[in-house]
């Protein structure tokens, strides 16, 4: 172990051009935040505890020096805690950390920034002491609502293709989408909102700097891009299994709602479910064939967790009480003809806010761009779609 040194010219010298705009005490707050992302593991209740009592410089000194810190906690627990941590007490772990993070774009979220998310403060001592964010962090901080995607890694077409509509449809609501970044139901989910031009959140088990799994650096490049790359631990941590189901944790925190798409009995989203349903959050389940083993997850948490059944982008609006409803006029029924049925698909591709043209529409509703542009000049006499400089906006 070789200690941490606070003293502000070494503080200084180990964030570097981040501490250019700080005083001491605020270069060594921020020093003392990314020790602790060194330190702790993601989600340590005990690490939460003590810097929520004595705040993050002062619990630093205290366990850096082996200082007692008697009054926040069972001895015992707390004695256990500091031989846990003491081999991680390393100077040049921090500096490399701080490091990696300034040569790859990373930034350093601490609570009390203007940009920290304050929903995951609902987790309480296990809420995170830092966020590693590549991308712009203001896209974290924005008042935009977000629903988690999440399933299972070894998903069916019929899953990818459900996660692909609600992410898709979700964009088109001026709605983000979180999602973990792993093969099978949130690659599906990321890919279907960046292709319709919406911010997406990838939450990492490992560092921000580290395309995992490697398959999918491309996309995670292209998140960062227009939304945000997200973790808990400091550039260069490798993923593990415990770090995982953290990670799931900061899924639901960030979240409005969860939404389980696939899922097999034991799959690591109902982990996340789990999280969201202790948090108060509403959660939502995809039914699936009830021959199926990837959905038997979803059946368990429709039947057991109290669930609320999705089937379609508009049950997520009614579980995040956010968004408006359609009218029951404009509701697909039985009957209803295939003209009406892609007008609706052109209408739920269009966004109150953002324009979009009739190509992008016709990517997102897989419909012909003669037939969308046909279906958006009986939308906009309709008055449901109305036209502007830069494409289509969703009319009244």
């Amino acid at each position: 172990m070789s200690g941490l040194d606070l003293r502000p010219r070494v503080v200084r010298s180990a964030l570097g051009e981040w501490a250019d705009d700080l005083d001491d005490q605020a270069a060594l707050d921020r020093y003392a935040a990314a020790a602790w992302s060194v330190i702790a593991e993601p989600g340590d209740g005990v690490a939460g505890a003590i810097v929520g009592a004595l705040g993050r410089v002062e619990a630093l000194r205290l366990v850096t020096h082996d200082g007692l810190l008697s009054g926040v906690g069972d001895p015992q627990t707390l004695a256990r805690a500091q031989e846990r941590w003491r081999p991680r007490i390393d100077a040049g772990a921090v500096s490399a950390a701080l490091r990696t993070a300034r040569a790859n774009g990373v930034h350093l979220l601490v609570p009390g920034d203007p940009l920290w998310p304050s929903a995951v403060d609902d987790l309480g001592v296990h809420s995170p002491l830092t966020l590693w964010v590549r991308g712009d962090p203001a896209r974290l901080g924005s008042d935009r609502p977000a629903v988690a995607i999440v399933g299972a890694r070894a998903a069916t077409a019929y899953g990818e293709h459900v996660a692909i509509d609600l992410g898709a449809g979700l964009v088109a609501r001026g709605v983000a989408v979180v999602s973990g970044g792993a093969y099978g139901i949130d690659g599906a989910a990321h890919r279907a909102v960046l292709r319709a031009g919406g911010v997406t959140m990838a939450l990492l088990a490992g560092g921000a700097d580290r395309a995992y799994p490697a398959g999918h650096a491309g996309m995670l490049g292209d998140i960062a891009a227009t939304g945000v790359v997200i973790s808990e631990v400091p550039c260069g941590t490798a993923p593990t299994r415990w770090r995982f189901l953290q990670r799931n944790r900061l899924i639901a925190a960030l979240s409005a709602a969860t939404v389980v798409v696939e899922a097999g009995w034991r799959s690591g989203s109902l982990n996340t479910a789990g999280h969201a349903s202790a948090l108060g959050r509403p959660l939502g389940a995809v039914p699936g064939p009830v021959t199926s083993a990837a959905s038997a997850g979803c059946h368990r948490l429709l039947r057991e967790y109290d669930a609320v059944c999705v089937t379609g982008v508009d049950d997520v609006a009614d579980l995040i009480g956010a968004l408006p409803a359609d009218s029951p006029s404009e509701r697909a029924s039985p009957g209803e003809s295939s003209v009406d049925s892609d007008s609706r698909r052109v209408r739920d591709a269009l966004s109150s806010r953002t324009p979009r043209s009739v190509t992008a529409i016709a990517r997102h509703t897989g419909l012909a761009e003669a037939d969308v542009a046909g279906r958006l000049g009986m939308l906009e006499l309709e008055g449901r779609a109305r036209r502007v400089l830069d494409g289509w906006l969703r009319g009244g």
